[in-house]
């Protein structure tokens, strides 16, 4: 995969950002688009989900990022592989949900990971962080029931504000025993991942579920 150079972290709040998107038409994209949808939150180049689709091809996947050198990217590889599964695409993933959930077929959303997102450490800049209570809303209206939501840093700070968020949403339960999962539950690792591991610096990882249809 080619590099091409890419700002580190850019604001979502930024007006540049804030426009609203146009969906694809997703039968010029997938092969089967009412296939399970795993959607990928700051998907960076993309090589997570590259091999998840490679591995999964009974699965559609989608990454959204914020960064569009990356996306490009991304979609290159995507069709120097010929994956019909798999779909990048550049936005601000918390006003481009719904519009992208509303064009699909209803009830295919059934994961959602959120790795290593940008950390914000500056307090007056965490409003910029991802995981924001609306986001919350919004995947919990789009999940099906029983669909997985798998969040994991390596910042424990930012890894206790977003299990936080999704522990306060009464459509959420939490999987698992202890403070933080052991395991990734799903079969690749982001490039993030592995090298914390290799380092032998810790991973905080927690999963939840989405209990049934929200009402009121």
């Amino acid at each position: 995969m080619v590099r091409v150079r890419v700002r580190q972290h850019v604001n979502p709040l930024s007006y540049a950002y804030q426009t609203p998107i146009v969906p694809p038409t997703w039968s010029q994209i997938y092969t089967n688009p009412a296939k399970p949808l795993h959607l990928d939150i700051g998907c960076a180049w993309g090589r997570f989900l590259l091999q998840m689709a490679a591995m999964e091809p009974d699965w559609n996947f989608l990454g959204v990022e914020i960064r569009e050198p990356l996306v490009e990217t991304a979609i290159a590889e995507r069709d120097e592989q010929q994956l019909s599964n798999l779909h990048f695409i550049f936005c601000n993933i918390n006003h481009a949900l719904a519009p992208l959930m509303e064009s699909l077929p209803p009830g295919i959303l059934q994961r959602v990971s959120i790795q290593f997102p940008d950390p914000w450490f500056k307090k007056r800049h965490q409003k910029r962080r991802v995981v924001q209570p609306e986001l919350v809303e919004k995947v919990a209206k789009y999940l099906v029931p029983g669909g997985m939501v798998f969040l994991q840093s390596d910042v424990h700070e930012v890894a206790v504000e977003m299990r936080d968020r999704f522990a306060e949403h009464p459509g959420f339960e939490r999987q698992g025993d202890g403070e933080w999962l052991r395991e990734n539950p799903l079969p690749v690792a982001t490039e993030r991942e592995q090298s914390t591991l290799d380092k032998d610096e810790p991973v905080y990882r927690v999963v939840f579920l989405k209990k049934g249809e929200i009402t009121g």
